[in-house]
Formats: C-alpha cells, structure tokens, sequence
C-alpha cells in the first residue's frame, strides 16, 4: 500500500518574508485557490497576531469554496509568565475562525535564555498550555518546534522535551524546524528516527535552504519516518528560502512512490507554480527542477539526436506527468537533430536530405552570431522556419514608420509613431501616442490592423526585455530585444537584433503580430 504524504504550503507566511515579496489580501486569496486545486492539505493564511491584512484574509478566506485544503493561522507560544485565555496571538488565531492552528515554539535552549529570556521551565510550560488552550477551544493543532535540529544538537535532551511537551498537550502534529537551514541530509535522517522512537503523534518537517539542502533535508526526513512535508512554491521565503514544493511533491510521488496529490494534480504542477509566480511577481528560473521552462529543454545536437530515438536517454521522468513540455533549443551548437526534432513539431514536412535544410541551420548560426537568440524566442525561429519552407502567408507588409518624441512642460516626454502598412493591397495609415517609442509604436500597429483582424485586441505585450550585445560599443552596440506576448490562454515570444533599439523592437513586434495571426491566437 502506498505511503501518503500531507503537504503543508506555507507560501503566504514564510513565503512572503522573502526579500522583495509582497502579496495583496487579493493576492493571497487567489493563490489559495489555486493551492487548493493543487491538492494540497494545509495553506498556512498568514498571522491574525501580526497585521490587519491577514485579519482580512482570514475573514475573506472563509467564503471561498476549497475542495482539498484546510486553511491555517500562525502563531507562537504564550507570552512568558501569561496565562494562555490572555494572550491576544492566542485569541487571534481562535477568533480568526480557522479549523487549524500551526504555532512555535522553542526547542533550543540557547534561544529560551537568549530570545526570550526566561526559564527552561517555564518555556516547556508555555508549549504545554498553549497547546492545550487551542485544543481545548476545539482546534486542530499543528506544532512547530522552532530551531529543532541544532537544538538537538546542542542539548538533544532538552529539545526531545520541548516536543514531548507539545505532544502531551495534544498536538496532533509535531513539526521539526530546521529554521537556521544548517543541518545535513544525513544529520537530519538520523534525528528524526530518534524523534519517531520517542514520539506517538506523526512528525512533519519544516527545512529551509541556507545550504540549498532544503529539498533533500525534507526527502531524508520522510525516508526517516516524517509524514508531513512543510514548504512553500517556488521555494520563495526569509533569506535562502524554504523547501521548494515544487521539487518536493514530485521527487516524493515519482521517485519515491510516497502519495501526496492525485496523478491529475501532479499533472498541474507546472501551471500552478507559474500562475503563482506571476501573482507574487517573482522571476520562475528556467532552470528550475521540474517546473521551469528549461527544465526538459535540449540544446546540444548528440543530445537532440538522442532524444529523438528515445526521450528517456535524457530526461529521468516524462515531462508531462508534471505539466511540463519536452523542448529543442535550435542555436548556433544545433545540428540537424535540432531543426528536423523542431519542425516535426511544427508539423513541417522536412528530412535531413531536404535542400533548405542545411541552408537553414547555416541562416540561423549566421543570426546568432550577429546577437539573435532563438532559444527564448520560439515564435520567431518557427516563423523563420516556415517562411524557409514557403508555410508563410504575408498578411501585412510594412510601408514605413515615423516616431516623434518632444518634452513638453506640463507632460513630460511625449512619444508619437505613425504607421503606414499594406494590407491584402489596401494602404492603411494609423498613429497613435505612448508614454515611449515602443509602445506607441505597438499602439498604432494594433490600431492599424485591428480592422482586419478583430482579434488583436485580445492580445497584448506582457514583457520586454533589452540586452546590450556588445558593451565595447558604447552607445553604437547591437541590442537584442526580446518580447513576450500575451493572449487568453497562451504565451510566446519574439526577437530583433539592431543597432537602433527601435528597430530592433520593431522587428520583434512585427514578429509576435504575424505569430498571434499565423496561429490563430488574434482571431
């Protein structure tokens, strides 16, 4: 029988103490929804102790229809030398109408004398009562023993007290923190063994990534007995971060066969840690396990040529088990392998003795070496491939351009472009204004063809990105700008490489027009 996993997302606590994190009431909200559909048990809300934004949160939250997850509240321990119906963290987390609570507490001796400032006595007091007052107030009670492992291993006698002490009072989890992220895969494994020999209620683990070991300190500490896994999405959190969710549940349920979501849901993964990445607007790494768009992404031709035989000679799982997609890179390092891997997906009827083929590699290394990049930019190189192909039809033709910038007093640098383009034989004249070149630009485009192709308007720029290729070149260096564009339900991006960055910009926004028109995403 397969072993389950109880996923614990801390996103919206721990997450948001991560440098530069700041979600809104609605923020939170709808990344609790999403969680939700991930399947994950617990989404610890926020503090109700701490700022009126969880408060509302915790009021907000109660009208959403979750289906998996419960919600919890956060808190610490009594304060010292007060009874626990007096404390107001307390009574927070009961008046914030939540089922469960996840509370700390100290483990290290160190940090009783030294943090607060009190008595090892009274510290094991403080655990006990707080306990049992939510208990008693009819909560469920998730207890997090704060700095647990180093303070095992300064005094392990003392700590395994602090936690008999919680599981005394009730608790009907107790949680090992690895909060300073210091402690060592093996270190780790060996100390929850101990913990399960001494303890009766189930053992979850709560690691961060100081020593970017948070993952493998949570996967070691469930070989070793913990039935809760602690994290966040994206491994967002205070200083390194904590254990990414998103290497977690997929290492547990693919490698380890530990049972943590349904196949649907794992399924879902990737989407679920872009859209909340986009919410908490912080960058998703390509490269990140799993999720990341380079995750199942291959560039080298030996590699490629593999892969087309057998995706298993290098990917370790099939990336849609996890939502994600098998991607080829076609660069300057590609061979054959790579073109005939990325028309075979664009369903273009080509072999490696078809004439354009090496004409085509031989075009896209001549690009790169001039700054283009298409391993970002896949909605140019398959424009690029299906023009070589003759697959193209032209569905507008530039005529030309104009942008004046002026300064004016009262409204600060004012930029407008005109546009005269051709379409299906017919001039077409459009202008409009931006608060700079390339947006009034991309404003007049539009507007000149939104007439022929209604859709347009559906779409829009979602980010833009230049890059300075050769610095040595000062204000005369090629710039690469790389544009991202977005409709209803999907995402591509564009490339142009100039001297001039509004030409440069141009040719990437003609790009992601024809691209939205050719793939029917502007319809």
């Amino acid at each position: 029988m397969t072993t389950a996993v109880t996923i614990f997302d801390t996103t919206l606590r721990d997450g948001t103490q991560g440098e530069g994190i700041s979600l809104s009431v609605e923020d939170k909200l709808k990344i609790t929804a999403k969680l939700d559909t991930l399947g994950v048990h617990y989404i610890e809300g926020g503090w109700p102790g701490s700022n009126d934004k969880d408060i509302e949160y915790f009021q907000r939250v109660q009208k959403l229809p979750l289906k998996h997850a419960k919600v919890t509240a956060f808190g610490s321990t009594r304060r010292r030398d007060t009874k626990p119906q007096d404390d107001i963290n307390l009574n927070r987390i009961i008046e914030s109408g939540v089922q469960v609570a996840t509370i700390f507490g100290k483990s290290w001796d160190f940090h009783v004398t030294t943090a607060l400032q009190t008595t090892l006595e009274e510290n094991l007091a403080m655990i006990f009562d707080s306990v049992r007052y939510l208990r008693e107030s009819g909560l469920e009670v998730i207890y997090d023993a704060e700095h647990f492992f180093d303070g095992y291993k300064h005094n392990p006698q003392y700590a395994l007290q602090t936690i008999s002490k919680a599981a005394e009072a009730g608790a009907n989890w107790v949680v090992l923190c690895d909060t300073n992220g210091g402690t060592m895969p093996g270190e780790i494994s060996e100390i929850v063994k101990t913990v399960k020999q001494t303890l009766s209620v189930p053992i979850g683990i709560h690691a961060h990534n100081d020593c970017e070991l948070a993952v493998a300190n949570s996967l070691a500490a469930v070989e070793a007995g913990a039935r809760q896994v602690q994290g966040t999405t994206n491994g967002i959190g205070e200083r390194c971060g904590n254990a990414n969710l998103c290497s977690v549940i997929p290492n547990l349920q693919l490698k380890f066969n530990y049972r943590c979501i349904s196949d649907e849901q794992l399924a879902s993964l990737t989407s679920v840690a872009r859209y909340i990445s986009e919410i908490a607007n912080v960058h998703l790494a390509v490269n990140q396990p799993f999720v990341g768009s380079a995750a199942f992404a291959h560039k080298g031709g030996i590699h490629v040529s593999a892969i087309l035989k057998h995706p298993k000679t290098y990917e370790h799982i099939q990336p849609e088990l996890i939502g994600n997609k098998q991607r080829v890179l076609v660069s300057e390092l590609a061979g054959q392998s790579n073109l005939l891997f990325k028309a075979q997906e664009l369903k273009l009827d080509i072999s490696s003795e078809h004439a354009k083929t090496k004409d085509v590699i031989n075009k896209i290394k001549q690009m790169e070496h001039q700054g283009y990049q298409f391993e970002g930019a896949d909605a140019s190189l398959e424009l690029l491939l299906r023009e070589a192909y003759g697959e193209v039809e032209e569905m507008f033709t530039l005529e030309s351009f104009k942008i004046i910038v002026g300064k004016q007093s009262s409204d600060g640098v004012v930029s407008e472009a005109i546009v005269k383009l051709n379409v299906g034989g017919e001039p077409v004249f459009s202008a409009a204004e931006g608060n700079g070149p390339v947006n009034a630009l991309d404003k007049a485009l539009r507007s000149a063809l939104e007439k022929f192709y209604p859709g347009i308007r559906h779409i829009h720029l979602s980010d833009y990105k230049v890059r300075v290729i050769d610095e040595a070149d000062a204000t005369a260096a090629k710039v690469r700008v790389l544009i991202e564009t977005t409709s209803p339900e999907h995402t591509w991006s564009t490339v142009g490489v100039s001297e001039n960055i509004i030409e440069a910009s141009w040719e990437a926004l003609i790009d992601s027009i024809r691209y939205a028109l050719i793939s029917g995403y502007a319809k």
